[in-house]
């Protein structure tokens, strides 16, 4: 039996877009419904996603941390794990997270719906519940952050099981001998490094000529040198003509003519947004050729009333900033307007094993735009931390201008990194002469802490203007 039901603002999806969203709108005094497709909540970073996948890579440096801990060396040959047991210790994680989130709902009086969701016309959608039961429910706006999966080109057959992407490796019952990844970007390097981590043999295919190329090239390219040391064989400037499955592997056919056999691929080339099925045509609203929906600087589609935020949105498709989407989407939702802006300078954290993270400029920006700028280094073997952690790979980069000492860029590479970043990032942040490497060079800092380097890179940096 149909239900209709009245809201004020229906949110489409509940991962960290809707929850922000949510938790805006509802704190504003508005009657919110939250739908999903999902019979729980927390979306595709919480059960597929950056939750599962970075539970994944803590359980590799643990274990990758007990066999090169000289304490150890009586056992560490003994002590393996196999890539279901290191996945299933994501699940109480996972579990948690749902948990959390389910407070927040609650203690917050939105309601949830289970189900999928599809627009009639600009006001109403029906929500078909697993049980085939349909709900009508009307609203005056609309949040649609249904997310994105990974890009599936169609001559591919992903219901082949030796073919995987992002997702289906998660559900993969063994430790495969080998694996080529099709893709190196931040997904394919991050299981690149956790593959090789396991043993197994592992070719990198990369469609650009360097590794992450939006990011500092020196930090790449110790990217590039770590992967390599481990075993993983890096394949620049490649594209695919054919992928072909048989009974004991996948052959990878390249354009150049290469042939890479494996166990099996990791498609890990792009992503789509998650907009079949929605009903938008029926509101005149048109995804692009990747499923993604076109925004105005509010965040709102071709029907005013009707906004979107998250991955569906496309770049920068990180969890972080999908939730201060959501929430300046709710503040604008619910006040006319929104006297903040989200900020055009975030924190880009990837967990290969060392951690990459960086904001702002890089070199290669910099001197593109003709800025004068210095670099201060601090690498981690001289740090006392990460003598005594053992993570002594790595190193933090400080980019600032010449003549005003401003921080331009804060790039990392090691143990840590996406948590050392936030220290920079808040003084980067600060307007006029706050933000400057000075304060990095007349702090003092807990000792020994990671956060030192800052003090180590900004005298670094200093002495070269001299």
């Amino acid at each position: 039996m149909s239900i209709d039901k009245q809201f004020d603002t229906i949110i489409i999806g509940a991962g960290p877009a809707g929850e922000g969203a949510a938790m805006k709108l509802a704190k504003a005094g508005q009657r919110v419904a939250v739908v999903d497709a999902q019979a729980r909540v927390g979306g595709g970073c919480t059960h597929w996603g950056t939750i599962p996948s970075k539970a994944l890579r803590h359980s590799i440096q643990m274990l990758a941390d007990y066999r090169r801990n000289p304490l150890f060396a009586h056992s560490s040959g003994f002590i393996d794990a196999d890539l279901p047991q290191l996945l299933r210790a994501a699940d109480t994680v996972i579990a948690d997270q749902v948990r959390t989130r389910n407070r927040f709902y609650q203690r917050n009086r939105v309601s949830i719906l289970y189900g999928w969701a599809s627009f009639v016309d600009p006001h109403r959608i029906e929500v078909r519940r697993p049980d085939g039961a349909i709900d009508q429910l009307t609203a005056a706006t609309f949040v649609i952050a249904t997310g994105s999966r990974p890009y599936h080109p169609p001559d591919v057959d992903f219901s082949n099981p030796r073919i995987l992407d992002s997702d289906s490796i998660l559900k993969l019952g063994h430790t495969p001998r080998s694996v080529t990844i099709y893709g190196a970007g931040v997904i394919g390097c991050e299981y690149a490094s956790i593959m090789s981590y396991l043993n197994v043999k592992v070719n990198l295919v990369n469609t650009r000529d360097r590794l992450l190329s939006s990011l500092d090239d020196e930090i790449t390219d110790a990217l590039g040198y770590h992967l390599r040391d481990q075993g993983v064989v890096i394949r620049h400037d490649e594209s695919y003509d054919q992928v072909e499955p048989d009974q004991d592997g996948v052959v990878l056919h390249c354009h150049s003519g290469k042939k890479l056999k494996t166990e099996v691929l990791l498609w890990a080339n792009g992503r789509t947004g998650n907009t079949e099925r929605l009903g938008l045509e029926a509101i005149d609203i048109t995804p692009n050729t990747r499923g993604q929906l076109e925004v105005n600087e509010s965040y709102q589609t071709a029907q005013s009333h009707i906004y979107a935020a998250g991955d569906v949105v496309g770049p920068p498709a990180l969890a972080s900033a999908s939730y201060d989407q959501g929430r300046f989407v709710g503040t604008h939702i619910a006040d006319g307007r929104c006297d903040w802006s989200l900020i055009d300078e975030f924190p880009t954290g990837i967990y290969t094993v060392p951690e990459i993270s960086s904001v702002g400029r890089t070199e290669r920006q910099l001197t593109a735009s003709q800025i004068p700028y210095e670099v201060g280094q601090a690498a981690f073997k001289s740090i006392a931390r990460a003598q005594i952690t053992g993570h002594t790979v790595g190193m933090l980069k400080l980019l600032f201008h010449r003549d005003t000492l401003e921080i331009l860029g804060i790039h990392c590479f090691g143990e840590q990194a996406s948590e050392i970043i936030h220290i920079g990032q808040a003084i980067m942040s600060q307007p006029g002469r706050a933000n400057s490497i000075e304060y990095f060079a007349h702090t003092t800092f807990n000792y020994p802490t990671m956060a030192e380097a800052y003090r180590v890179a900004a005298l670094n940096g200093l002495n070269r203007l001299f």
